[in-house]
C-alpha cells in the first residue's frame, strides 16, 4: 500500500518551493513585458540603441569616411546631389536583470503569503515571460548577510538557474547588505540598456538609495515593485497582536493610538517615497499586496 503525500498548505505560505515556480512558466505566457513598440524579426523583442548593419532602417547621413559603400542611399544621393549613407538599427536581446530583496522584513505576512513569498513569484514570473520573449535573463539575490549577482543568459537553462537560486538557501556571512550598497552593486552589474526590476519591501531606502536608482534609470529600463502587507496600511482598531520572526517577539496594543499612528506613518511616508522616485524619474510603479495574485499585479 503506498502512503500519500502529506500537503502542508501552511509550508506554501511561507517559502516557495522550485516546482511552484516552474509551473509559473504557463501563467508567465501571457504576460507582455515589451516595453517599445518596436518588435524585432529575429530572437529578442526589442530594438538595442546601438547603430550598425541590421534589420531595422534608422536614417539617411551624409557619408563619412569610413562608410562602407554597400550602405550608400543612392536614391537621396541623386535627389540630394551629395552622398549618403544608411545608418540602421542593429537588433539584440535585451538583458533583463531582477533584483529580489530576502531581508527578515520580507517574512513576514498576516494575510496571504509572506513578502518573501510573493516576491520569488514574481520574479519567477518575470523570467518566465522574459525567456518566452527571447531575452536573456538574470539577477540579484539579497538579504542582510548575502548579496549577489547572476550574469543574463539566454534560454531555460538561465530561467532554472535564477529559480533554483530564489530557493536556495542563503548564505550568511560577517558583511552587511544595506539597501544602498546593493543598489550601487546592482549599477555596477546591469549593463546600459538592460530591463531592470527592483522587487522589495523597500525598507530603509534613503536619499543614498534613491541616488542609486536614479543613477540606474539614466542607462537602464527600470521598474519599482512595491511589496506589503495589508496590516502596514491598515492597522487594527482594537486588540493585542504578537509578532514574531522566530527570533524576536513583538507585541502592539491597538488601543496605543500614538503608537499606531506612527507605525502607519512610517509606511506611508516610505511608500509615497518610492511611489514619488518612479514618477519623478519616470520610471514604472507597481504595487502588490501579499493578498493579491502575482499575475494580476504584473498585467
Amino acid at each position: 500500500m503506498l502512503a500519500s503525500k502529506v500537503v502542508d498548505p501552511v509550508k506554501d505560505l511561507v517559502s516557495v518551493s522550485l516546482k511552484t515556480l516552474i509551473d509559473l512558466a504557463k501563467p508567465a505566457s501571457r504576460l507582455d513585458l515589451q516595453h517599445s513598440k518596436n518588435r524585432a524579426q529575429q530572437s529578442g523583442a526589442y530594438v538595442s540603441r546601438f547603430k550598425g548593419r541590421g534589420m531595422e532602417f534608422d536614417e539617411a547621413r551624409l557619408y563619412q569616411p569610413g562608410d562602407d559603400i554597400r550602405s550608400i542611399d543612392w536614391r537621396v544621393t541623386a535627389r540630394t546631389g551629395k552622398t549618403y549613407t544608411k545608418v540602421f538599427r542593429e537588433e539584440r536581446e535585451r538583458p533583463v536583470f531582477i533584483s529580489v530583496d530576502d531581508r527578515l522584513t520580507m517574512h513576514f505576512a498576516t494575510r496571504g503569503v509572506f513578502k518573501s513569498v510573493l516576491a520569488a513569484k514574481l520574479a519567477g514570473l518575470l523570467a518566465w515571460a522574459a525567456e518566452h520573449h527571447g531575452d536573456r535573463i538574470g539577477g540579484q539575490l539579497f538579504s542582510e548577510q548575502d548579496c549577489y549577482e547572476l550574469k543574463p543568459q539566454n534560454g531555460r537553462h538561465a530561467v532554472l538557474r535564477f529559480l533554483n537560486a530564489l530557493v536556495k538557501p542563503k548564505k550568511a556571512t560577517d558583511k552587511h547588505f544595506g539597501l544602498s550598497v546593493v543598489l550601487a552593486r546592482l549599477n555596477q552589474h546591469a549593463r546600459p540598456g538592460s530591463l531592470v526590476y527592483i522587487v522589495s519591501d523597500f525598507r530603509g531606502i534613503n536619499d543614498e538609495s534613491e541616488t542609486y536608482i536614479a543613477k540606474l534609470a539614466k542607462h537602464c529600463e527600470v521598474v519599482l515593485i512595491f511589496i506589503y502587507d495589508p496590516l502596514e496600511s491598515s492597522l487594527p482598531i482594537k486588540g493585542r497582536f504578537r509578532f514574531t520572526d522566530e527570533f524576536n517577539d513583538v507585541v502592539v496594543d491597538a488601543g496605543n493610538q500614538k503608537g499606531l499612528s506612527e507605525y502607519h506613518q512610517r509606511f506611508t511616508e516610505r511608500q509615497q517615497r518610492v511611489e514619488c522616485l518612479a514618477k519623478k524619474r519616470g520610471l514604472a510603479f507597481i504595487q502588490c499586496s501579499t493578498q493579491d495574485d502575482p499575475v494580476h499585479c504584473l498585467r
